[in-house]
Order: C-alpha cells, then sequence, then structure tokens
C-alpha cells in the first residue's frame, strides 16, 4: 500500500539515498557531491516551515519504507518572486513507474494551491522524457529553454523550465500560508 505524507526529520537518510544515484551517475541533478544525512535534514528545515516536503512509503504501519520525495523551495530570492515556487520529486528505482510520481506530485500541487501559491516551477535537465512526462501529465507546460548550462561527467546539458498555474493572479495577493500552518493536502 502506498501512503503520503509530510516528510519528518528522520526521513533525511532515506531521502538522501533516493536522491544520492542521480546526483553520482546521471545529470538529472547538477549537484557533483551528494548529501549526506544531515545536510538533506538541513535542507527540509531550512524553510522554518514554509515550503513542503513531502514523501510516499510502501508498505504498513513501522514497517513502511519511504520509497520516494517531493518538494518545494523558493523560486528566486528577489520578494516580488514570493508566490512562485521551484518544485522537485525523486523517485526509488523500485517506484518508477507505478504512479507515485503522480501521487506525489498531486499532493504537492494540491498543497502548494491551499497555502496560496500561485505558480509552480520544474526545472528539468534534458533529454529526460520519464520527468517531462510526468511534469506534463500533471498540468506542467514547457515555459523555456537554455541550452548547454550545466557540464556535467564530460558533457553540457540543457535544462527546460516546465510551469503550472497553482491560482489566479490576483490584485494584492494575501502572503502565502506556512505549510506547518496547512499540512499535506490530498487532492
Amino acid at each position: 500500500m502506498i501512503a503520503l505524507r509530510a516528510a519528518v526529520p528522520a526521513d533525511a537518510a532515506t531521502i538522501a539515498a533516493i536522491y544520492a544515484p542521480h546526483v553520482l551517475a546521471g545529470t538529472v541533478s547538477f549537484e557533483t557531491a551528494a548529501p549526506d544525512e544531515a545536510q538533506m535534514r538541513d535542507r527540509m528545515t531550512a524553510s522554518a516551515g514554509l515550503y513542503p516536503w513531502l514523501v510516499a512509503t510502501a508498505g504498513a504501519g513501522d514497517e513502511a519504507a519511504v520509497i520516494g520525495y517531493a518538494y518545494a523551495t523558493r523560486f528566486r530570492e528577489r520578494a516580488a518572486y514570493r508566490w512562485v515556487v521551484e518544485t522537485s520529486i525523486y523517485l526509488a528505482d523500485a517506484a518508477q513507474r507505478q504512479g507515485v510520481g503522480r501521487s506525489l506530485y498531486g499532493a504537492l500541487i494540491a498543497t502548494l494551491r491551499t497555502q496560496g501559491f500561485t505558480q509552480a516551477m520544474g526545472v528539468i535537465a534534458l533529454p529526460n522524457e520519464p520527468s517531462v512526462a510526468l511534469h506534463e501529465a500533471v498540468g506542467f507546460r514547457r515555459a523555456g529553454h537554455f541550452r548547454e548550462v550545466g557540464y556535467k561527467h564530460g558533457q553540457w546539458v540543457d535544462v527546460g523550465y516546465w510551469q503550472r498555474p497553482l491560482a489566479d493572479s490576483v490584485v494584492s495577493p494575501a502572503e502565502p500560508r506556512r505549510f506547518a500552518d496547512v499540512g499535506i493536502v490530498l487532492p
């Protein structure tokens, strides 16, 4: 059974283990050193409760294992961007092509919408057809393409931006609510 919940600091080791192969062997992440458990925990708590981190688990009760995670972060530093988030999702190999990604992204999008964010940005190293397909399946649309902006594993890598509206852009929007106050919202 697959379940979704808010990530907790105790998930940091498993989240780091899921992410590490993407850093070390692939080009979907432009990091070159995989963060350890402490570094991942710091990332999870850096937003002081504003941005959501969600996990998907398989199994029941205390035996449930984290098999994927999705999160949102600040899109850009300037205050005018505070209603926009950048989203990311990573799955363990065993969780690929089972609907886990769609479930996680559905909950992340519903949560971000409830928080009052207006746009979500997905940044995808290209080529990456599975990630493009997932993003488009949950409502993201191509918004831009930057050629040869990352150099990793002896090759230049393109980056595409996908954008998904979360809410209408209104004049004088309310400040986004903290994830710590909203909690996970299931679609």
